[in-house]
């Protein structure tokens, strides 16, 4: 069988948020001094919304904070929330800042042997803010945001969206995920072969899993379409 597109996740996969073990730009909740309110309650409040940042049940990052805020009692004038949403965009854009030459050869290689691509993200609108001008970009048919679509990783439908956009059977294709949000089950029990891409976990994270088989550098799945 030959392998028709290979779906991606992006966090963790195509580029990673951490460099030596250190995040490479502050957590979601380093701004809450800013706001007023207790970090630990206002973490509390964000995890709750998770699920709803994702699917795009709040349109953008000030929503959120504005409904934080509300639940707690407090008030922040819009200057503080617009400089803050500022400098969350500029801090999700560092990952894209530069994109490893072993990311971008596997994608090179993956379009030259006629294989789409395909991106299938949870993320908010602001954390991929600065996707179309990165790197990655080009070597896409297409990209899947969870806000936009309305769905999130692990749901069925998000994966039913992406094959049916660029036009592939799960049975002739791959997904490619470092396993957050049991992306891979989801992906596999759509019908994908799934696989668990650990080239930028740490050893800890990347045992976890075990039930996938592993790609521990991205010339790895090149063989694997070769073969």
């Amino acid at each position: 069988m030959k392998i028709q597109a290979v779906f991606f996740d992006l966090f963790e996969t195509l580029i990673t948020e951490f460099e030596n073990g250190v995040r490479k730009a502050p957590r979601s909740n380093h701004f809450v001094g800013q706001l007023g309110v207790d970090a630990k309650l206002f973490e509390q409040e964000w995890k709750k919304r998770q699920e709803r940042r994702m699917n795009g049940t709040f349109p953008d990052f000030p929503s959120v904070l504005r409904d934080i805020l509300s639940t707690l009692g407090y008030e922040a004038a819009e200057e503080i929330i617009d400089n803050i949403h500022n400098d969350r965009v500029a801090s999700k854009a560092i990952p894209f800042n530069r994109i490893e030459p072993a990311i971008l050869e596997m994608l090179g290689q993956l379009r030259s042997a006629g294989v789409k691509v395909c991106l299938i993200s949870n993320c908010t609108r602001e954390e991929v803010a600065s996707w179309e001008s990165s790197e990655l970009a080009p070597h896409f048919d297409e990209a899947i945001f969870s806000y936009a679509v309305h769905s999130a990783k692990p749901e069925p439908l998000i994966y039913q969206l992406a094959c049916e956009r660029i036009g592939v059977s799960p049975s002739d294709s791959v997904f490619v995920g470092d396993g957050g949000s049991s992306e891979l089950d989801g992906a596999s029990d759509y019908g994908l072969q799934a696989y668990h891409a650990t080239w930028f976990l740490p050893e800890d994270r990347a045992g976890k899993i075990t039930e996938y088989p592993k790609l521990t550098h991205p010339a790895e799945l090149i063989e694997l379409i070769a073969r």
